[in-house]
């Protein structure tokens, strides 16, 4: 390869590492400048900083928490359920984001009743819930580790205790392994198929046609929880949670 090309590929790899230093540096800056309107209680320009590091391609658990409680002081519960909902993706086990999302959700309009649902089919979205997909990645990985460990083990151990401890843990490790798999599986295809959105406005008209026309199917207010079923131009078709139907606008929501 010439020496001119070797020196323009090796300038363009360090303008992308010195300008992806830099974006991390401005956006660690304005994370503490929102921070600091926050404490300052400039709760509006906080959610503008926010915004910013979003929009420079940054999420986080904290990122959305801090924000989510900005909306909620002031008092724009829909989007400060959103990035609640945003933060507890990421980090479902997260006591700060669960004990602030519960208060949000007091201060919601709509109390709808859920369908009732199989101790079992709960039970199994208890599992999936427990960790985010990057969770059950790392627990997936564990177990892999763990069951070629556990192989190595087997074939170079000269001990038939060791040997025998190596099977044992080698065949737990591959039950665990298909079974967080098969956990890891199913929660990334719900994460790539399933939508859910959260009413943004005050009060949202539901109807019954993607159509500004059509007549209104029911009513719903900022802060409900919905799932988002199809699109269509600037329509999204929405289910409650009690199995009720309808088009909403799609800047009524926004998707989680």
């Amino acid at each position: 390869m010439p020496d001119r090309i070797k020196f323009f590929l090796l300038a363009a790899a360090s303008l992308l590492f010195i300008s992806g230093i830099a974006f991390a540096s401005s956006a660690d800056e304005l994370m503490a400048q929102g921070n600091q309107l926050y404490q300052d209680k400039q709760y509006e320009k906080a959610i503008e900083t926010y915004q910013k590091v979003i929009d420079l391609g940054y999420g986080g658990t904290s990122l959305y928490y801090n924000l989510g409680n900005s909306y909620y002081r002031e008092g724009q519960i829909g989007y400060a359920i959103l990035y609640y909902d945003k933060a507890l993706a990421l980090s479902p086990g997260d006591a700060d984001v669960l004990h602030n999302l519960a208060i949000a959700n007091t201060k919601t309009v709509d109390k709808i009743d859920t369908l009732p649902k199989f101790f079992l089919f709960q039970w199994w979205e208890s599992v999936l819930a427990f960790f985010s997909i990057s969770g059950w990645t790392r627990v997936v990985y564990f177990f892999y580790l763990l069951l070629l460990c556990s192989i190595g083990v087997y074939f170079f151990a000269r001990r038939v205790n060791l040997q025998r401890y190596a099977v044992f843990s080698g065949l737990t490790s591959a039950f665990l392994l298909v079974v967080t798999a098969t956990i890891w599986i199913v929660s990334l295809n719900r994460e790539l198929t399933v939508q859910n959105g959260v009413v943004l406005e005050q009060t949202a008209a539901v109807k019954l046609a993607p159509d500004s026309t059509s007549n209104d199917a029911f009513v719903i207010h900022e802060g409900l929880k919905v799932r988002e079923l199809d699109h269509v131009q600037d329509w999204v078709k929405i289910r409650l949670q009690d199995g009720k139907e309808g088009w909403i606008q799609q800047n009524d929501i926004g998707t989680i």
